[in-house]
Formats: C-alpha cells, structure tokens, sequence
C-alpha cells in the first residue's frame, strides 16, 4: 500500500505531499499486522467519501502520533499557521478567548491530516456556525475491562438501549468505537442548546440503569460503578467530541470506530475491534447507517414519553 520514498496524492483539485510514508506508525507483532503512514493515508482516501459526510462543518480535536502508537501522543484543538490556507478553520469561543479548530470538508485535508500523524479525529457533535446547538447525541457504552464478557454486556446494553430509543420514537444507529464498547448515535434538529440535550440524554441512561441497576451505572467516578457498564452521555456538551465514524484509532492492528447495522450485534465475530484499515472501507460499502443521519428528531415529544416512562 506505500512506497519507500516521499509520494504526493491527487485528492480532487489539489496534491498533498506525504512526508516519509514508510514510517511505522502500526508496528505489528502479536498477531497483528504492521502499518505505516502511507497505509493510513491509502485507507483514508478510500473511506473519504464515506467519512467525510460525518466531518464536514464540524471543528475537530486531533489526536497526533508522530512517531506511532508506541510514541507520544498529544491532543490539537487549535490549527497552527503552518497548516495550508485551504484547510477550513473555525474559531469558537472557550473560557477566556477563543480557539482555532480544523474542519475537515474534504479528501485533500483528511490526507494532509494523516500526513500529520492524525491517526484520530475526534468531532463536535455540532456545526460551525451554530456550536452550541448539537445535531448529535451520543451514548457511549463503555465496560469495565476488556474481556469477551465484557463485550457480550455492551451487547445486550446495546440492545436495552435501542429498544428504548424506539419506544421514545427517536432513530438510533450504532458505531463501534475501535477500542472497547459502542456508541449509539441519535440525531436531532439542533434546535435545542447542549445542556437541554445532555439532560435528556442522562435522563435515558438514568432511566435504564433503575431497571437494571446490578449491571448498569451512570456513576461518573470509577470507584463507583464496580463491575457495572457505564452509560456515559459527557460527551453531549460544548466543546466536548467524539470519535468521528470511520477513524483509526491509535491501538496495535490500527482498529476503526466503524458504522454497523443493528442486525450485526449477532455477529459473533463482533467487538469493538471488528473493523481495521484493512477492511473498514468493506463495512461502510455496505452503507450500514443508511438515511438515519437524515432523521433528526426534536426532543419534545420523546421528553413527554420519557417523564411519563420516569413517573411509572
């Protein structure tokens, strides 16, 4: 998938040089395999038109690994001056001033991205423009460990939690999060703030951990949640991210927080690693998500059947 020397890439209009694409960034061993920076860039310009629908408009946080997975990692939020004017920017306010996020609107950033070592891109469940009003709202399942029983727990919350999300009659659709658990994903209008959408979302988790609360926790500090799975909803506030759908997580074997439909949880070939670089691009031909994206919802009517559900 790469060569030995320096390469550029044509990416639409433009050509984004790929500096040193033989560099390990995925060393393999342990029964995985061994990736570098050209395999990354070769695997985001082929999941690019699959991807990019889940970026565009939305300020990201970058996790960079310059010298690999095995290296230091450090977390960008602000788009330093060297980037190429042609990347979009968004400027939004933080406590104390502002900062200066990468938008990644098309194939040519997402490659120079990975030229950079990006390994993940981690998005603002809203847009530019309009950042304090999410279009997303995540439930990130996430286990105590990492174990095959572990998984199997993530599963069936997954299910638990789906069939309440259809009781309030709010689409919902999975994601493997390429590390250990699942997201489940439910879009909305962006009509309401990010603190009305993570009350809401609280209140869901709330209401499935009471009826089952020797598995299920929404307990916020470790020491509390025992063996129980965490229902975790932080990341539905301002400045907060996500994993965006079809990102390489910095993990050996180069795993992919990948889009699944809900009749692949019988997989059992499925865990949070199911999908890597070398076939993630398979999965998302399969366009997993369909239209649901497209299917917003506002949450006043599902408010309404969630208190009637709370005060049963």
């Amino acid at each position: 998938m790469s060569g030995a020397g320096p390469r550029t890439v044509r990416a639409g209009r433009r050509t984004v040089r790929v500096h040193r694409p033989h560099k390990v960034l995925f060393p393999g061993g342990g029964g995985t395999k061994e990736y570098t920076k050209g395999d990354l860039v070769d695997y985001y310009r082929s999941v690019a038109p699959f991807m990019l629908p889940h970026l565009r408009g939305r300020p990201l946080m970058l996790e960079r690994h310059p010298d690999g997975v095995d290296g230091p990692r450090f977390m960008q939020k602000n788009t330093p001056d060297t980037y190429p004017e042609w990347i979009t920017r968004a400027e939004v306010a933080k406590e104390g001033g502002t900062v200066r996020h990468t938008v990644c609107d098309d194939t040519a950033t997402l490659l120079y991205l990975a030229d950079q070592a990006a390994l993940t891109l981690h998005r603002w469940l809203s847009r530019a423009g309009r950042v304090e009003r999410p279009d997303r709202m995540v439930f990130d399942l996430d286990p105590p460990g990492d174990s095959r029983e572990d998984f199997a727990a993530v599963r069936e919350t997954a299910l638990l939690l789906g069939e309440l999300l259809d009781e309030l009659q709010l689409p919902s659709a999975l994601m493997t999060t390429g590390s250990r658990g699942l997201h489940v994903v439910v879009p909305v209008t962006g009509r309401h703030d990010f603190d009305e959408v993570r009350t809401f979302a609280r209140d869901v988790a709330d209401t499935l951990a009471a009826g089952h609360p020797d598995r299920l926790t929404t307990a916020a500090r470790k020491k509390d949640r025992g063996d129980r799975l965490y229902l975790d909803v932080q990341r539905n506030a301002y400045a907060q991210t996500a994993v965006a759908p079809y990102t390489v997580r910095a993990r050996p074997g180069a795993p992919v927080a990948t889009p699944l439909a809900w009749s692949q949880l019988d997989d059992p070939r499925l865990d949070a690693r199911r999908w890597t670089i070398a076939d993630a691009v398979e999965q998302a031909r399969t366009d997993p998500w369909a239209d649901v994206m497209r299917k917003g919802r506002t949450l006043g009517p599902a408010r309404r059947r969630l208190d009637a559900l709370m005060s049963s």
